[in-house]
């Protein structure tokens, strides 16, 4: 979801930073083989992430929810040299097609894919990182923050998506509607909590920024 006018929107998509080959093939082949595709990061998503991944050099990245890996390859831009990147999703279905993309690219040997349950497999990987993307189900966001928290380098970055919903956040709340009760309880959290400085930025359906002191 889009929150500027077209317009504007349109203007800062075209005075940013151009999507590699690559990511284009990707999206492409994900609009065309893969249900809802709308969940792909997208273009200028991709660039913002490939940006702050590079202003960090992070060493360690885990992600949570790669979905058709994009978002993967857009962090992985910014890794240091012998740094490992991290990417858990549930979907079986789609781990043949993100391999295809991470093999093409640069990074082929530095992105280590996960199936499974991101829940089951986090306190599996004995790591320290320096950046987390959290874009996976949103009922589990204070599940991952917990087992996240803990495995964070000092100065490391936490990146959440979708922290908006659609608006639904500052819309009355449905008591059946589990995702938006929990993302308010994140937001919330992200904020509050004394071990973080955190900026939530209105890009596309909502980016939190939280850094760990």
């Amino acid at each position: 979801m889009h929150f500027l006018p077209d317009s504007i929107d349109n203007y800062a998509v075209e005075h940013s930073q151009v999507e590699p080959t690559l990511l284009k093939e990707l999206s492409r082949e994900t609009w065309q083989k893969v249900l809802n595709p709308r969940m792909l990061s997208g273009a200028f998503q991709g660039r913002v992430l490939s940006m702050i991944s590079k202003l960090i050099q992070p060493n360690k990245i885990l992600e949570i929810g790669t979905y058709t890996g994009y978002s993967a390859l857009c962090l992985a831009e910014g890794l240091r040299d012998g740094g490992t990147l991290f990417t858990i999703d549930k979907n079986e279905e789609l781990e043949e097609l993100q391999r295809k993309y991470f093999d093409k690219s640069e990074y082929k040997d530095q992105i280590k894919q996960y199936v499974g349950n991101a829940i089951e497999i986090i306190p599996q990987i004995d790591e320290k990182f320096d950046l987390v993307f959290i874009d996976a189900d949103k009922s589990n966001y204070l599940n991952y923050f917990d087992l996240i928290i803990d495995k964070m380098n000092s100065g490391g970055v936490i990146l959440s998506d979708n922290v908006l919903w659609s608006g639904k956040v500052v819309e009355e709340l449905n008591p059946r509607d589990i995702d938006t009760k929990v993302l308010l309880e994140y937001n919330r959290l992200l904020n509050e909590d004394s071990r973080l400085e955190t900026v939530l930025l209105p890009i596309r359906d909502g980016l939190t920024i939280s850094r760990v002191k």
